[in-house]
């Protein structure tokens, strides 16, 4: 059987992680942490093992169970999160620690169903939880999976309206026993042989099973739509720097994007081509000086800041935010935008590298 061999295969071949119980811990009568499989799957929606690895050893240390997480302030898991990337995923991370320690005695449900009725928890991360942390049998789909997947089954259909046929195929695959393995299986074959450049096909344990190899180029799997152009928007950062060397930060609103975040002052962001990127909409006068653009790009939309500079007696800044020593910069919640946008403006704050 397929679920057989790949097992075999995850009990040699299998990726150490921070937040995993792999199976010689298993064998010692480790049992996995349901609130580090959650914080870890939260974590690493779209984002890579390599980046989250820091991000869960800080949260872990600091609040070491769902209540301590729960119990935290907002600020303080949004400065711990900076960085990180997808904020929405921290609102609904305290949000769901909240529901699960005051609503639930800080225990997780074990069913896919009881677990999507918590904030932020989607079909996928339900999946994954049921199946790691309880050994339901669910059918868990990532990026990985449907690598793998689609190339075994040469999935013709495009993604995204092939994942519903993936889901079946994982479902039909996934064995009764071990179904947390099978599923960290699937994920660790697709990070490390299936890959989306230059499989490893010669190592897989199921080469004999796939239908494409052999037959079609295994890089042309999984199908996908063809990408549309992201639109772009575009916006002005003001950076003010006081006689300290101080930088003005204020909070964003607690809705949208980046809600709840710490930012520079700034316009909203547009898609008009007149949109207002000049000095007439700095937060207080002042003598600003362009210093270029810088560029983002979130999941639905690319972002196009100029960014402005100027010295500012502390007792001119009459907006609603603080100055900030430029040494604790890295303590505020800050996301990567906005730590570009300073950057621009003050090279020496942020050493490069620090942030993509």
């Amino acid at each position: 059987m397929i679920a057989d061999r790949l097992l075999q295969w995850y009990d040699r071949h299998h990726r150490d992680l921070p937040w995993r119980v792999s199976p010689p811990m298993a064998a010692r009568g480790e049992r996995p942490d349901p609130y580090r499989v959650w914080l870890s799957e939260v974590m690493l929606q779209q984002t890579t093992v390599q980046a989250v690895k820091a991000y869960f050893a800080l949260f872990t240390e600091r609040w070491p169970t769902v209540v301590d997480l729960a119990r935290a302030g907002t600020e303080d898991v949004m400065k711990a999160w900076a960085g990180l990337g997808y904020y929405a995923r921290a609102r609904n991370l305290k949000k769901c620690a909240e529901a699960v320690a005051f609503e639930h005695g800080g225990v997780f449900p074990d069913s896919e169903e009881g677990l999507k009725a918590l904030p932020g928890i989607g079909d996928y991360t339900a999946a994954a939880i049921a199946a790691i942390a309880f050994d339901r049998p669910s059918a868990v789909l990532d990026g990985n999976v449907e690598r793998v997947i689609s190339r075994l089954h040469a999935v013709e259909a495009p993604l995204p309206a092939a994942k519903p046929q993936m889901r079946a195929l994982v479902a039909a695959l996934t064995p009764a026993g071990r179904p947390g393995d099978f599923a960290q299986a699937m994920m660790d074959l697709g990070a490390t042989i299936c890959t989306p450049r230059r499989p490893a096909c010669a190592l897989c344990p199921l080469r004999d099973d796939c239908r494409v190899l052999g037959r079609d180029d295994p890089e042309l799997y999984p199908r996908k739509a063809a990408k549309k152009e992201k639109p772009v928007r575009r916006g002005a950062a003001f950076v003010a720097e006081d006689e300290t060397g101080a930088i003005y930060l204020r909070k964003r609103g607690e809705s949208g994007l980046l809600g709840g975040m710490t930012e520079v002052p700034g316009t909203g962001w547009t898609a008009r081509m007149d949109g207002e990127t000049d000095p007439v909409a700095a937060p207080f006068p002042a003598d600003w000086a362009a210093c270029g653009t810088v560029t983002h790009v979130f999941t639905h939309f690319e972002l196009r800041l100029s960014v402005y500079r100027a010295a500012v007696p502390r007792a001119a800044a009459n907006g609603d935010g603080w100055w900030q020593a430029r040494g604790t910069l890295d303590g505020e919640a800050l996301p990567t935008v906005m730590k570009k946008a300073i950057r621009q403006a003050l090279p020496d704050v942020f050493q490069k590298g620090k942030f993509s």
